[in-house]
């Protein structure tokens, strides 16, 4: 049987953890170790306490004299944090990694491509309304994550803190893939919104198959940062390379457009080394993906253009600038996608846990990331991202703690920088180290092995 097959057959519909809030209480005390079931782990379902209320801060005055730079320098109130390091936001991308075990299972490369490009866009999904910025990795944190319900695991370090870099690695238990890359988005803040421009090569390889796939993520904006209600859109192209076949799929991230009618679409299509287009993609990055032979895809859109018609010109009359000091519109998005007859479903989002509004507009999948279970910190090593204090207290509700825990941190970083100044000393990495993209030539970080070897006597003292 296939691995995706088996994975597939020992879940519930979800795909992902129970969402039944009415069983926390098997979780017991925080920390304690879930039970079992049919020897698969149960992962908690809600956070030790709820969301803190911004509702009586304002960044408008931290972010002023910020226009138009580069935010990565910038300290900002623990308030607009959510209780997760980016080590562990970058994780979420594996919350659909069933679709990687899909793609390592399909014959054709075509079939193959149409889940790797499922994959790409339910990686940036579960940013769908999470306004809060996750927690600045100090340099040398690290995070790891196994999970054998999901067939994965995986390592992050936080190699370079300016500028800031995150390098992960994972892997299939079975064996059938690699999924690695470094990440170091540039933010900047354009007067009512912050942007995070994606940099850093994003490697995918299908071991059965000797494929390896590269793309890049599409930009992240987030609206009213200053006034009104937050809300996020992605924007830009992704193309995901075939670097053994020559396939590509090339999906635009459309930007929300007036009125918000293209906001959270995704339109795109694979085509082959002779860029004849194979396949088209549409469908929504925060709902679900479809895909459809070009022929059906190109006949559907000539009829939905006449329609579409004299809407257009009317709704050009009608445009204009919105005044600058006011908040943007959040626009209303349709709640489902026009599905053209004959598509096939690529892919479609979890359902999010019915407290999720309280913690962050988490997942199911990610309520369980920074979970610290009994016994684990004699498994980890210091460095790790469930062991900073000041995420730990923010979690727990304790925001003076948290925030003073924060202050400590960054301190302490800042004078072991100023000491390896004095010694004239570099910072040496323990998992990763630079080098260039095997597939791309580009510079990238890659993985040094041994990590689940676990040796960490000579780990930093970061905390």
């Amino acid at each position: 049987m296939c691995p995706f097959t088996q994975l597939k057959a020992n879940q519930k519909v979800t795909g992902m953890i129970d969402l039944d809030t009415s069983k926390n209480n098997r979780i017991g005390k925080i920390g304690e170790r879930p039970s079992q079931e049919n020897g698969i782990q149960k992962h908690r379902t809600s956070l030790p306490a709820p969301m803190f209320s911004r509702s009586d801060f304002s960044v408008w005055t931290i972010l002023k004299k910020c226009v138009g730079l580069e935010l990565s320098k910038i300290t900002m109130p623990i308030a607009f944090n959510e209780p997760l390091s980016f080590l562990q936001r970058i994780t979420e991308y594996m919350e659909h990694v069933y679709l990687i075990h899909r793609a390592s299972c399909q014959p054709q490369p075509l079939e193959r491509m149409q889940s790797v490009a499922a994959f790409a866009v339910s990686a940036v999904a579960s940013q769908w309304e999470r306004t809060g910025k996750p927690f600045n990795p100090l340099l040398g944190e690290t995070y790891e994550l196994i999970r054998e319900d999901l067939g994965f695991r995986f390592i992050s370090e936080q190699v370079s803190h300016h500028p800031p870099i995150s390098a992960f690695h994972s892997e299939g238990l079975n064996h059938d893939f690699l999924f690695h890359g470094s990440i170091y988005p540039k933010l900047k803040f354009w007067g009512k919104s912050v942007e995070a421009e994606p940099r850093g090569t994003i490697t995918l390889e299908l071991l059965k198959h000797n494929e390896a796939y590269t793309w890049t993520n599409p930009t992240c904006c987030v609206h009213n940062v200053i006034i009104g209600k937050l809300w996020i859109e992605q924007y830009g192209t992704v193309e995901i390379l075939n670097h053994r076949t020559g396939h590509k799929c090339v999906l635009h991230f459309k930007p929300c457009g007036l009125f918000g009618k293209e906001l959270h679409k995704v339109e795109g299509h694979i085509q082959d080394k002779n860029k004849k287009k194979l396949f088209m993609i549409y469908g929504k990055w925060t709902e679900c993906l479809w895909g459809i032979d070009p022929v059906s895809y190109e006949s559907f859109k000539k009829q939905e253009r006449r329609g579409d018609h004299l809407r257009k010109a009317k709704l050009d009359e009608d445009s204009g600038k919105a005044d600058s000091d006011v908040a943007d519109d959040v626009p209303v998005a349709q709640e489902t996608v026009q599905v053209i007859p004959g598509s096939k479903l690529l892919w479609r989002i979890n359902t999010r846990p019915p407290n999720s509004a309280q913690m962050y507009n988490f997942t199911s999948f990610t309520v369980s990331l920074n979970e610290l279970e009994t016994g684990m910190e004699k498994t980890l090593p210091p460095t790790d991202c469930r062991l900073r204090p000041d995420i730990r207290g923010m979690e727990n509700g304790n925001m003076d703690l948290a925030s003073q825990e924060k202050e400590r941190l960054e301190e302490k970083q800042r004078e072991a920088r100023r000491e390896r100044a004095k010694e004239e000393a570099e910072w040496q990495t323990r998992w990763f180290y630079p080098g260039n993209n095997p597939y791309t030539g580009t510079p990238d970080w890659l993985y040094a092995g041994d990590y689940f070897e676990r040796n960490f006597s000579d780990c930093p003292d970061i905390y």
